[in-house]
């Protein structure tokens, strides 16, 4: 096969900034990674982990997805427009109340979030159809599949990304693009360390003490014991993601965390939509015994599966 161009946004940091660097590194040479990111003064950490590969299978660009202009900048320069691999990866976080976030601040997540890859899809989509090959992979959140107390905008801004590709992925199969969504749980990055810090210090003046209560005593609290016991590196997400770009045919929808499928199933197993409510419903303000159980099971499947890895991956 080849040497694919992969134009990969949203890489200073986290899975964008180790996807770079799985695909510039790949020891066959199969991918020349054009990283983006939106303020190139933050490229020193993808520089430094690039070493060798910097400037021969991975180049580094400006790019703001929230720009047309400097989307159209990005792809003009790539010999030929030729992108093979499209990863749309970057992104904004919202957590807390509804009533705490401001109209304004949710226009601008989905600027990004969801707009962002509009506009990146209508760059390069034409092209592909052209070409009649293409692959679109594009970093969603089992937060696309099942909504989760706190995160209403952040869910919904997936929710519809998760609409557009597959709404837009009969029309591409048409053409030979393939359409991927990636859907991590929670995973261990600087990007979700500020976002919880911003939320400890939000102005939640406009909320009940009822749902403060919730918010703070229980969602928070929780929070980090959840990311501890379920949160994945950005490699190992980048891993599953390498995966699906190199698969022969690749899947729609990849969920880089087995342990949230069981989750994910329940909205599928009543059409009514009751089942998963009522269950999460119960597990968080009924049977909160039961959810910090279920946890530490989880710890414990988690630990074994990492366990297994290592111990396949020793010569």
């Amino acid at each position: 096969m080849s040497c694919r161009n992969v134009l990969l946004t949203g890489c200073s940091s986290g899975i964008g900034l180790a996807l770079a660097i799985r695909l510039a590194k790949d020891e066959l040479k199969r991918f020349r990674v054009i990283a983006t990111m939106r303020n190139l003064d933050k490229r020193e950490a993808l520089e430094k982990q690039a070493g060798p590969a910097l400037d021969k299978t991975l180049e580094i660009r400006q790019m703001d997805v929230t720009s047309e202009e400097s989307i159209r900048r990005c792809v003009e320069g790539i010999p030929q427009r030729r992108v093979d691999v499209l990863v749309n990866n970057a992104g904004l976080g919202m957590i807390g109340p509804v009533e705490s976030q401001s109209v304004a601040a949710m226009k601008n997540l989905f600027d990004t979030n969801f707009f962002g890859l509009v506009r990146l899809v209508r760059e390069v989509f034409p092209d592909m159809k052209r070409r009649r090959r293409g692959h679109i992979v594009v970093m969603s959140s089992v937060l696309g599949l099942q909504g989760l107390i706190f995160n209403d905008i952040y869910s919904a801004s997936k929710f519809a990304a998760e609409g557009f590709c597959e709404s837009l992925a009969l029309q591409a199969l048409k053409f030979g693009v393939n359409i991927s969504l990636i859907e991590p749980g929670p995973v261990v990055t600087e990007f979700e360390r500020k976002l919880y810090e911003e939320a400890a210090c939000m102005d939640l003046s406009a909320v009940d003490q009822e749902t403060l209560d919730i918010f703070q005593g229980f969602y928070m609290a929780y929070s980090k014991e959840v990311f501890t016991v379920l949160g994945q590196s950005p490699d190992e997400v980048a891993e599953h993601t390498a995966k699906v770009i190199l698969a022969e045919k690749p899947p729609f929808r990849y969920q880089t965390n087995s342990l949230y499928t069981p989750m994910t199933t329940l909205k599928h197993a009543d059409p009514t939509g009751n089942l998963p409510l009522n269950a999460f419903h119960q597990m968080i303000f009924q049977h909160d015994r039961l959810f910090k159980a279920s946890l530490s099971l989880l710890k414990m499947l988690q630990w074994r599966k990492r366990r297994d890895v290592s111990y396949n991956k020793s010569p």
